[in-house]
């Protein structure tokens, strides 16, 4: 394995997949701080398998950053609101940096008061979810996030786009292994793989989207040009949806999913809206044994039937790139050296 095989399919280290799209992002107009940021996310989400996350999203973030939709060297700015409540304005710049500049200080505000929550605003959020709260969740912490998008899901019986996927993010330390985290759309399935499965011209199963039109369909092509995904699990799934918009854009200051347009900014596909994150510490909650509770019910759970828990794929996968190295097919790899 080397860190940049020339021909055929190859291996890449981890590290090295972080240093080729740090190069990237620095090339279309990151800083060196968020390229970083950016590269370790988007490099973290393919070592682990979540591949609609992370090569697959580079052109995206190129398109934003060269079509001037996003500011790849915005300045977070930090604001207390209160003992427990941070907010933290992008700048017009990405999730994620804005969460790394949040971190520090929302750790001791969690540690001193038992919980503390974090309101990003006027910011971009184009990665998966879970990269943003299992790392709490390995300090020993409880954390949910919530984050919107852009209008691609109808409300349930409805015949237009309002939600944006919605996802939700939910990370738990667990006693003997590592935490238990998912990572979840409020909409039946994630855009990036509908994305993906038209690329691959595959169907999308029946029940998951709607034309421009509003009549059912299972052709992603069809869901992308003007139609919709359904919300998962009808008005359930729905309401959800509803949820995170409010605690994502009215709550922090962003803006609504059916807000974002990009309409003059040709080539831009990042979200422009908000996210919330809520630390809990657990050794507040009156169990000293909350890590062996947890694995008390995953173990019932595993007795039940239910042969893999939240996270788990995505640590034997992270365990196999790890010794192995990163599988990345020859062209894939001359993109991104292109775009290096």
């Amino acid at each position: 394995m080397t860190d940049l095989p020339p021909t055929g399919d190859s291996l890449i280290r981890h590290d090295a997949l972080v240093d080729l799209m740090a190069r990237i992002f620095e090339r279309h107009g990151c800083s060196e701080t968020v390229a970083r940021i950016l590269a370790a996310n988007c490099a973290g989400c393919e070592r682990d398998g979540s591949f609609s996350h992370g090569v697959f999203r580079i052109p995206g973030y190129v398109g934003s950053l060269k079509s001037g939709w996003v500011d790849g060297r915005a300045v977070p700015v930090l604001e207390e609101a209160g003992p427990a409540f941070l907010r933290v304005d992008a700048a017009n710049g990405f999730a994620q940096p804005a969460l790394e500049a949040a971190r520090p200080r929302l750790m001791e505000m969690a540690r001193a008061g038992g919980m503390a929550l974090l309101a990003i605003r006027n910011s971009h959020h184009f990665s998966a979810l879970w990269p943003d709260v299992e790392p709490f969740a390995r300090e020993g912490l409880v954390a949910l996030s919530v984050v919107n998008s852009f209008a691609c899901v109808v409300p349930h019986g409805g015949h237009s786009a309002v939600y944006g996927t919605n996802p939700m993010a939910f990370a738990t330390p667990c006693a003997g292994g590592e935490p238990i985290v998912f990572d979840q759309a409020a909409s039946s399935m994630a855009n990036g793989d509908v994305r993906i499965a038209a690329r691959e011209g595959h169907d999308l199963p029946p029940g998951y989207g709607v034309d421009r039109d509003g009549t059912p369909t299972t052709d992603p092509r069809a869901v992308l040009d003007g139609g919709a995904l359904l919300p998962f699990g009808g008005h359930k799934g729905a309401s959800i949806a509803f949820l995170i918009e409010v605690l994502s854009a009215a709550l922090t200051g962003g803006r609504f999913s059916f807000e974002v347009d990009w309409s003059a900014h040709p080539g831009a596909e990042t979200p422009h809206t908000g996210q919330l994150l809520i630390l809990i510490d657990p050794a507040r909650g009156g169990n000293a044994g909350f890590a062996e509770r947890v694995l008390t019910l995953t173990d019932r759970v595993r007795a039940a039937g239910q042969t893999r828990m939240p996270g788990d794929r995505r640590h034997v996968h992270r365990a196999r790139t790890d010794a192995e190295g990163i599988p990345l097919g020859n062209a894939k790899l001359a993109e991104l050296r292109a775009l290096a």
